[in-house]
């Protein structure tokens, strides 16, 4: 799925209203019952709302969600500011439709300011939408503030108030801090990075049905990772095929008393259909490694660290977990990339290497992939103000070392050397352990094994990684989820993926 920028999606409302062609109040009713169907879908309907709407489109959504609320039998209160007079056209036809209904009680804000909402009435925030080029101030900030300091369940309609779509806003800012989110047609960038995505809660895209044809023309450089993306990416295996047929991984990593990182890579790239797989460690987790995973072979690179890394023909490389630093290790490392020129995943203390002198950085091959967590990614690039700059250099740092870097987050962003940024949004807190990112080393290498391409490999493994952790969650919970369980989901999501690829069967 594309992400446009707030001025796009303007242009694909205008392109809409003049091709479809429908007007633009008609194209409002639109937005506004597929949010009247989805909240008639997930709440009773003894539910009570108090919707706030704005003066702008974003308000008129708000006023025709109240009367097909209304019409659905929900009970309705709705608070808007009529004193300024000052309402959007469509918004105007829409709370003259509203006024026409006597049941629906509209009122002022200074109302809600003498009052208390009962605690089981959802608050549904309808003040701003994208169009907004300034913070909020003066009886907008006061109510929205307000607001967040009530703990009732809030759904902010297409955007919160105050969050701009496309860029970061300042840190005192004030915005509407919802518990759903429910945004027409598209992700805006903003629900993706940490600093403004916490205030969207969780994000439900409705289908309002702008123009396929302008979606599909329009050329945009952000992505998320959606199920249509994965499911064209995603190869079944064939009947006719031998070991041989899905590559050779070699995961290099381990040191002493770190053996299991290397473990759970070599389990997961094992999980994710390696062919033949490989563990390069050291001499001290032979046992180990051929315990937990007999199915892979072990190749000895040192006592208790890695000091030696040969070239094997065919195979590809995904090195990091556990590596450590020792300075054996660094040497042996730097030697083996100057020496190879193939794509290959670095991560871990792979990294922690290449950082120890900017130079490193030149001698990663070309279109290889790293996976480095913010501070893995501050220590190789430097610092940066927030996720939104940090995303910036990323962009920057992939065309100049011509390297996919798969930025590892609550939304997980894989960056091309073309530019171009893919957002995944599978996944969950449950990944917040040690270990989870040795488990995506070993499904990406696995999966480049397998001849995906570079890009194909990252977006895949990241969406992947992820499915499988939401698996995990749904039956441990986010707490008790543990990395080994995410391996274990694996087959599961595969067994989806596989089920969606044949239903002509």
């Amino acid at each position: 799925m594309k992400i446009f920028s707030a001025e796009l999606i303007r242009k694909a409302d205008l392109f809409t209203i003049e091709n479809e062609p429908i007007s633009s109040v008609n194209l409002m009713e639109r937005a506004a019952i597929s949010c009247a169907e989805w909240i008639s879908i997930n709440f009773k309907l003894n539910t009570k709302f108090a919707i706030f709407c704005g003066n702008g489109n974003n308000g008129g959504d708000g006023f025709a969600i109240a009367r097909l609320l209304y019409s659905k039998g929900f009970n309705v209160q709705v608070y808007a500011d009529e004193k300024t007079n000052n309402f959007s056209d469509d918004a105007l036809v829409n709370l003259k439709r509203l006024k026409n209904i006597n049941e629906i009680q509209l009122k002022d804000f200074d109302e809600f300011e003498k009052m208390t909402l009962e605690s089981n009435v959802i608050i549904i925030d309808a003040l701003f939408g994208t169009g907004l080029s300034r913070k909020l101030e003066g009886k907008y900030q006061k109510l929205v503030e307000d607001l967040n300091k009530i703990k009732n369940t809030k759904i902010s309609i297409d955007i919160p108030s105050g969050m701009f779509a496309d860029i970061m806003n300042e840190e005192n800012d004030v915005i509407f801090k919802s518990d759903v989110t429910l945004s027409f047609q598209f992700w805006k960038k903003a629900f993706l990075h940490p600093e403004s995505g916490n205030f969207a809660g969780k994000v439900i895209v409705l289908d309002i049905q702008l123009s396929e044809d302008f979606i599909f023309k329009t050329p945009s450089d952000d992505f998320v990772i959606d199920d249509e993306l994965i499911n064209g990416i995603f190869k079944p295996r064939k009947e006719f095929s031998h070991k041989g047929t899905y590559g050779k991984s070699i995961l290099i990593g381990g040191s002493y008393g770190k053996i299991g990182a290397i473990s759970l890579a070599v389990k997961s790239a094992l999980k994710a259909g390696s062919g033949l797989t490989f563990a390069l460690a050291p001499k001290c987790g032979v046992e180990i490694l051929q315990t937990l995973a007999p199915e892979a072979m072990f190749i000895e690179g040192g006592e208790k660290n890695v000091t030696e890394i040969n070239i094997v023909d065919d195979a590809i490389y995904g090195i990091g977990p556990g590596l450590d630093t020792d300075l054996l290790t660094a040497k042996a490392l730097i030697q083996f990339l100057k020496n190879y020129s193939k794509p290959l995943i670095l991560d871990a203390d792979g990294l922690n290497i290449l950082a120890q002198n900017p130079e490193n950085l030149q001698n990663i091959p070309s279109r290889s992939i790293i996976t480095p967590h913010p501070k893995e990614f501050e220590r190789l690039f430097g610092k940066t103000q927030n996720s939104f700059e940090r995303l910036d250099l990323a962009k920057n740092k992939a065309e100049e070392l011509d390297i996919y870097i798969v930025l590892k987050d609550h939304h997980t962003q894989v960056i091309t050397p073309e530019k171009k940024v893919f957002y995944n949004i599978t996944g969950n807190s449950g990944l917040a352990k040690g270990g989870s990112g040795d488990i995506l080393t070993g499904i990406i290498t696995s999966l480049l094994a397998q001849k995906y391409s570079e890009e194909e490999a990252g977006i895949l493994g990241v969406w992947l990684h992820g499915k499988a952790a939401d698996f995990a969650a749904e039956k441990y919970s986010k707490e008790s989820t543990q990395p080994t369980d995410v391996i274990s989901e694996l087959g599961n999501v595969f067994l989806e993926l596989n089920k969606k690829a044949t239903t002509w069967l």
